[in-house]
Formats: C-alpha cells, structure tokens, sequence
C-alpha cells in the first residue's frame, strides 16, 4: 500500500474516533503521528487503530497528552573506552543470543547492559518460561515465523548451555463456557467438541507443529483435577519449559568464554552517528567506536533509536502480573495447561496454569496497558483478577499456597509484530525490537537473523576455528547423589554449608555465582543463578547470610550489599551505631 493512501486511513480513523490535534505523515509505510491527544488512553487508542492497518510497518507515536512525562537525558563520559566491530545494546534473552551467534565469528564484539547484570530486569526477568510452538501466534507474522524456528533450535542449544530444559506439554482445554457467544447450549457444544478441535489441528499441520485431540474421557482421566466442564482438548506434546533468566546468563557466559566483552552497570546516551552512517556509541562509561549497533534494548528499543535518528517505532509497554505456588502443589497437574476462550482477547494467547521447570506452578500472565515502562507492581486487584480468571479451569487447586507474585512488561509495538531489520534511515543500525511473547522460544533463531542481516549489510564475517558451543554446567548441589556431595565437600566444605534451606543451595553455589563471568553482586543475581530466596519463605531465612557472602566476597562493607542495582541497598548502618546516634541526638 502507498504511503498516500496509509495517510489517509489513519486521517480517516482519526476523524470517524473524534481524535482531533493529530498530523499524519507516513514515509516508507511508517505512520508517524504529530499533534495532542487528550488523554494516554487516546493516545494508545490511535496508535493501535494505525497499526492494524494493512502494509504498515511501523508507528512512531509522538502525540502529547496531559501529563505525559518526558525522558531527561543523562550525562555521559566523552573519553574513549573501546571500538568494536558490533555493538549489542540489551543484555536481555535477545541481546545475548545475539552475542553468542556473532561469538562465533572474527568479530570483536561488546554488549552494552544498564543493569548490573544481564536478564535483570524487561521480559527476560518475568515471564512465563515456556518455549511457544508459534500455534498461538497471529499467522504469517514474523513473530510466528522466528517462534516456529527457535522452538525448533531449543534443545540442541539448551543441551549445549547445560540449561534445564524439559517438554512439559500442553493442554487446550476447550469447556461448556469456552464460547461466549449467543447461541444454543447444544450448538456450542457441537462446536466445542467437533469444530474447533478440528481448525486447530488443521492449523497446526500447516505449521508443521505435532498435535492431537483428546477426548473429555481421557482428559479427566489424565488430568483429575481439570474442571468438569470440559468437553474436549487438543494436546501439544513439544510445548517445553527453560528458565529465563539461567539461559540467559547461560548464553552470556559462553559468549564471553567465546571473546565476547560485557558492560554491565553502563547506559547507552547517544549514538553518533556521521553521514548517515553508525558512528560511535555514547554511554555512561565513555564512548565506544563501532560501525554497527544492533538495538535489542527491550522496552527502550525506540529510544535507543531515535538517539540514531532511526526511529521506525513506539514501544507501548503491556504489563502481566503472574502468581507463583509452592512446589507442594504440582501434584495437580502433569502438563501445563490453558482455557480456550472465544473470541480471544486480541494480542493474548490467554496464559494458564503452568508448571515450572524448577517444580513450581504458576498461574498468568495477564494482561494490561501501562503508561510507566517501569511499572513492575502487582496489585490486589490484579492478583483477584489472576484467580477469577484461571480458577474455572481447575477449581480444586490449593489457592492459598501462593508463596510469590511477580509482573513483567511485554515490549509491544503498534504493529504487534518483532520488528527486526537494517535501518532505511541510518547505515549500520539494526532494529531488534518489539520482542514481546513469544520471544524467548524465538530468540535462537532471532540471532541467526540478525547475523544474517549483519552479512547483508557489509559486515565481513569469518567463521571462528575454535569457537566452542559447550558451556560447563555450574554445581547444583541438590542434584548430586550423596557420594557426589562427599567428593565435593572434601574438596571445598563450602559446599558442606547449607544457606538456602528451601531450595538446598550451598556456600559453594553462592561464591561461584560471585565469582562467575558474568559475575553476581546483588541478592538477585545469586537468586537467578542459584535459586537461593526463590523457595517457600522467598528469602526470609537466607537473605542475610547471603548478603555476608557478598561482602566478604566482594570487600564490601554490608552497607553497600544491594538487592538488584544501584539505589537499591538493604542496610544503611548497623544497629548499635543507629543507637548510638539515637542517644546523643
């Protein structure tokens, strides 16, 4: 379609909604929108309206709105810290996937992270966990097509990170109340049972995806547990379960054995860009030489892009909140499961009830627009709504063992597809954004992609003689027979010393975790890597024994031990001193 005729859509729409103040110009099928909206709620209304149009590739929404809070740009360090063929700005899932592909090339590389470690924070750190099929995904999307690809990549490089990784599988479970359309109780079932078994069968063969229909009979007799209003399910047998954010770390990890730099604890400002070609990259350590960027920065994708002059998109954040069970609950259920409902709720494939690889349950995510890309809480209202919403599909399960809850922000464009490609604007920019669900399952095959395009773009890349796929599995004390335990504490007794008694994890994790490559320097990141704090009491016996870990390993006063990044310090003194200054003042 011509960029003619998407203007005057969007200018169509505008009208027919009543969205006044709004200047349309659309350059290479992306609509950019100028002027004032009255509201955030408008603001999003129009930027959704504008990119279900067909043929638009993107929606840079730059309307104000009453309240509308602006970005303040930091200070950054104007000497010179390195040059690099690629720079990578995002230590998210994508980020370092990416990093590990181009690992494998004469390539010198740097990942530029904000946080104080990579999977800390974005979609990496809170989502589901599970690696899609592409079955749920909007069909012919490039979402679908990268989902469908890196479902098919996951084993042989979990396998070659020694990540957990385990096929769940899946239940679509399909109920009385599954359609809620008005009709005749008997033709719903008759569609329930018959009809839409059949459609998702006959979608999944087109995508080359294994699935099956399941009687009520066999569902109820595999399932107990499963509401007595089901009719009908279809099963996928490769639905699979990772964990995050260990892949990530993973990924990470042998990126840097592979000669990979990572930056932790340094923003990106600026990128320089001459001529329209890439430049250098700005951040807060100093700048950094490149020809290539490739933008994987998550929910700050677009502002990481405009920095280069090379926004082609909005990000829109989109919160789910998700509860967490103890282990003790997984009895209720051997796969993971979801409630079809009809019509779907556009852009959400409807969460579940899902079995974690580490022995949890969890029930989400949700889903909800949200104006802050900051805004992780989880709200009473949000955690009812969590239990209204997936208690009909197993009403038995044991509520009150919720032991956390978390949400997460899907980084959404307005197209509602991953946006992955070299910039028409600027030379050496690769957009990688929009990598919302199912981004985890795709981004294997995301990095190929990007190195792809990479090739495509001039970049010359020559394979590595002695890259190495294998990552060494750090100790996992739990998992070792007790003759494997004894070996081990001889060699080091930290691993004789037990600190997470929820979850088993030892001294000897702990200080490896400390001195890994990335390394851990906040409770988190021990969290992440070890699961120390992620049991039933979340922490309440163990944190602060891990917290005098940190200090001595890192020659830290307890004062500056933090949870997860800067400003976010959980002593401020010792308790005798507080006194002390109590008594004089």
């Amino acid at each position: 379609m011509r960029d003619d005729k998407i203007r005057k859509k969007v200018e169509k729409i505008a009208r027919k909604n009543e969205i006044r103040n709004v200047r349309v110009k659309v350059k290479d099928r992306v609509v950019y929108l100028e002027g004032m909206a009255d509201s955030w709620e408008t603001y999003i209304k129009i930027g959704t309206l504008a990119g279900k149009i067909k043929g638009v590739r993107g929606v840079v929404n730059n309307l104000d709105y009453p309240g509308k809070k602006k970005r303040k740009k930091k200070e950054g360090k104007k000497k010179k810290i390195g040059k690099a063929d690629v720079v990578i700005v995002g230590g998210g899932v994508v980020g370092c996937a990416v990093a590990r592909e181009l690992s494998k090339y004469k390539l010198k590389v740097i990942l530029i992270e904000k946080a104080e470690d990579v999977a800390a924070g974005g979609a990496t750190k809170a989502n589901n966990a599970l690696v899609h099929t592409g079955i749920g995904e909007k069909m012919g999307t490039l979402k679908q097509k990268l989902c469908i690809e890196g479902h098919k990549m996951f084993p042989e490089i979990a396998k070659e990170l020694n990540v957990p990784f385990k096929r769940c599988g899946m239940w679509i479970v399909i109920t009385e109340d599954s359609i809620t359309y008005k009709m005749p109780k008997f033709l719903k079932n008759f569609i329930a049972k018959r009809i839409i078994p059949l459609i998702i069968l006959q979608r999944a063969k087109k995508l080359g995806i294994s699935m099956k229909k399941v009687s009520r009979e066999e569902l109820l007799k595999e399932e107990p547990h499963v509401t007595e209003k089901a009719l009908a399910a279809v099963f996928s047998p490769t639905y699979a379960m990772t964990c995050p954010f260990r892949f990530t770390i993973a990924l990470a990890e042998n990126a840097m054995e592979n000669g990979v730099e990572v930056l932790l604890n340094t923003e990106v400002i600026d990128i320089l860009v001459e001529n329209g070609k890439v430049k250098a990259v700005v951040t807060t350590e100093g700048i950094i030489e490149t020809d290539y960027v490739i933008n994987a920065a998550g929910l700050y994708a677009d502002e990481v892009a405009e920095m280069a002059g090379a926004r082609e998109y909005t990000i829109h954040p989109k919160k789910g909140a998700t509860l967490l069970f103890d282990k003790e609950s997984s009895k209720y259920l051997k796969h993971s499961m979801t409630l079809l409902r009809l019509p779907r709720m556009e852009h959400y494939k409807g969460g579940g009830i899902m079995l974690t690889i580490d022995g949890n349950v969890q029930w989400g995510p949700t889903i909800a627009e949200v104006e802050n890309k900051e805004d992780t809480s989880v709200t009473a209202e949000e955690i009812e709504k969590i239990f209204e919403y997936y208690t009909p599909l197993m009403p038995s399960f044991p509520k009150k063992s919720v032991i956390a809850y978390f949400s997460g922000l899907r980084a959404a464009t307005f197209t509602e597809d991953f946006f992955i490609e070299a910039s028409r604007k600027v030379k050496g920019f690769i957009h990688v954004a929009g990598i919302q669900s199912p981004g985890l399952a795709a981004s294997p095959a995301i990095a190929k992609m990007v190195a792809e395009i990479l090739r495509k773009e001039g970049l010359v890349m020559e394979k590595k003689e002695n890259f190495n796929p294998y990552r060494k599995k750090p100790v996992v004390f739990r998992e070792l027979s007790i003759e494997e335990r004894k070996k081990l504490i001889e060699k080091n007794p930290l691993y004789g010393k037990v600190v997470c008694r929820c979850e088993e994890v030892t001294e000897g994790e702990i200080v490896d975790a400390i001195h890994s490559n990335p390394p851990a320097r906040s409770i988190d990141a021990i969290k992440r890597r070890t699961r120390a704090g992620m049991g039933r009491c979340q922490g309440g016996f163990c944190l602060p024994h891990i917290a005098k870990i940190l200090a001595r390993e890192l020659k830290i006063p307890m004062e500056e031990v933090v949870k997860n990044g800067k400003n976010s310090n959980l002593f401020i003194g010792r308790t005798k001193c507080l006194l002390e200054e109590n008594n004089e003042s």
